[in-house]
């Protein structure tokens, strides 16, 4: 099933801009790497979110966890580079945050590189139901950064963030988390 993305407004975006820059500064590298980073090990500019189409894959369960891949495809008519994680947050309705946004995975990774019309993925996690923990309410969208993005996009997407375990994987060919 195909999902058209949003991009978020932006006023939104300064806000979300200035915590972002926050995070950078307390420590943490919250937008992964730099466009200029990217660039340098691909050989290719970094992916905006204007060059891209997200979606979303199919939700899979296993072990005890719900998985989801999201789905980052090329629409410009130039090659274009990610790296690292994307940003992810479910978001009601009224497009407000529903609990913390996904947390990082220790998975290492590399620059994916993708021509036209070319697709990577990246996979978020929960687990499948109450297991230690209750759930919130179910979101109705996922806010979701590029890797090195600080532009967001709204998917429609329904997803129950359960005992407290919401996590991304890198982007990468594979699908995997």
């Amino acid at each position: 099933m195909s999902l058209h993305s949003h991009h978020f407004s932006r006023r939104g975006t300064v806000a979300l801009l200035t915590a972002a820059l926050a995070g950078l500064t307390a420590g943490g590298a919250a937008w992964g790497v730099t466009s200029t980073a990217a660039q340098a090990s691909a050989g290719a500019r970094t992916c905006a979110v204007s060059d891209l189409y997200l979606s979303m894959g199919r939700k899979e369960g296993a072990a005890g966890s719900l998985y989801w891949t999201i789905r980052f495809t090329n629409t410009s008519t130039t090659k274009c580079a990610l790296r690292g994680y994307p940003g992810v947050s479910v978001l009601d309705t009224a497009h407000h945050q529903i609990g913390a946004a996904a947390t990082r995975t220790s998975e290492s990774y590399s620059t994916v590189t993708l021509a036209p019309a070319r697709s990577t993925f990246a996979v978020i996690r929960t687990t499948n139901g109450p297991i230690g923990g209750p759930c919130l309410r179910t979101g109705s969208y996922l806010r979701i950064y590029p890797p090195a993005s600080h532009t967001a996009a709204l998917v429609p997407a329904r997803w129950t963030i359960c005992s407290g375990v919401f996590q991304v994987g890198p982007v990468n060919n594979e699908g995997t988390l």
